[in-house]
C-alpha cells in the first residue's frame, strides 16, 4: 500500500471531539479551540443542546462540526443508570428510528445537518445473546463516520472503517499522558482521534484547558492535520475512493 497523502503537506491528522453538549464545552472548550485556529467536533445530547440552543448555533456558525449521539444515549443496561434505555433491549429498527430523530432534532435546534455520529459509552451492539446485532451498518448507511470510544490503537487512514473510528480518551490526562499518543500517530501516519467530556470543570470525566492548549501546540508544531471528525472522513472518502 502507499504512503497515505494528507492534505497540505501534513504528516498526520487529529480530530478532538467532546460529548453530551455540557455546558462547560461551550464556556471553556470551544474557546480553546477559537484561540488557536482550530475547529471541534461536539457529539450532543439534546436536553443540554436547548438549554443553550444560541450559543450552539453559533459555534456551529464559527465552524465546529455538531454531530449526532442519539437521542436517549442508550448504552448496556449493566450501568444502572441506563436502564430504561438499554441497548440489550433495543432494536436495529428502534436505534434506526432514534438516529433519525436526534437528526432531525438537531436541525430544528441548531439549524445543521448532522454528518458523524459517536457511539454512546463506544458500544456498538443492540439485543443480547443470540439475537446481538451490530448497529455499525446504519451509522455506515447515515453519516459519514461514526466515532467510537476508548480504542487501544489509532486510524490507519487505508485500513480504517469510517463507521467505527478508534478513539482514546482524553479526560483527566495530564499533556504528558497524550504526548506518546501523539507521537506514535505521527511516526506512522495516523489519523488520532481523542474525545472527552467537561471541560476544565465538573465531576469525573473533564479534559483540562492546559493540556487542550499544549495538544494543540504541540500539533501545530509536529505538523498534524487539525480537523474535525467530518472533513477528515470527508478527505479519507475522497482518497480512498474505488478501494473500499
Amino acid at each position: 500500500m502507499t504512503t497515505f497523502v494528507w492534505p497540505h503537506g501534513h504528516a498526520a491528522a487529529l480530530s478532538l471531539s467532546f460529548d453530551d453538549a455540557r455546558p462547560s464545552q461551550l464556556d471553556f472548550g470551544a474557546p480553546v479551540f477559537d484561540r488557536h485556529g482550530y475547529k471541534a467536533t461536539f457529539y450532543v445530547s439534546l436536553s443540554p443542546l436547548r438549554l443553550r440552543a444560541e450559543e450552539w448555533r453559533k459555534a456551529a456558525a464559527n465552524g465546529h462540526e455538531i454531530g449526532n449521539h442519539t437521542v436517549y444515549h442508550p448504552c448496556t443496561g449493566n450501568f444502572a443508570w441506563s436502564r430504561e434505555h438499554a441497548l440489550e433491549s433495543y432494536t436495529l429498527e428502534q436505534m434506526a428510528a432514534e438516529l433519525d430523530a436526534a437528526n432531525q432534532q438537531i436541525k430544528e435546534i441548531v439549524g445543521v445537518e448532522a454528518m458523524t455520529f459517536a457511539y454512546p459509552c463506544g458500544q456498538t451492539f443492540v439485543g443480547r445473546g443470540t439475537e446481538t446485532r451490530s448497529y455499525i451498518p446504519l451509522v455506515a448507511e447515515k453519516f459519514l463516520a461514526g466515532r467510537g470510544y476508548l480504542a487501544e490503537c489509532h486510524n490507519d487512514p487505508w485500513m480504517c472503517d469510517p463507521a467505527n473510528l478508534m478513539t482514546i480518551g482524553l479526560d483527566n490526562k495530564d499533556f504528558e499522558e497524550v504526548q506518546g499518543e501523539l507521537d506514535r500517530a505521527l511516526a506512522q501516519g495516523q489519523w488520532l482521534h481523542m474525545a472527552g467530556h467537561d471541560v476544565n470543570m465538573g465531576k469525573g470525566q473533564v479534559t483540562r484547558v492546559e493540556t487542550l492548549d499544549r495538544i494543540l501546540n504541540y500539533a501545530r508544531e509536529k505538523n498534524f492535520w487539525i480537523t474535525t471528525v467530518a472533513e477528515g472522513a470527508r478527505y479519507l472518502r475522497d482518497k480512498r475512493k474505488g478501494l473500499d
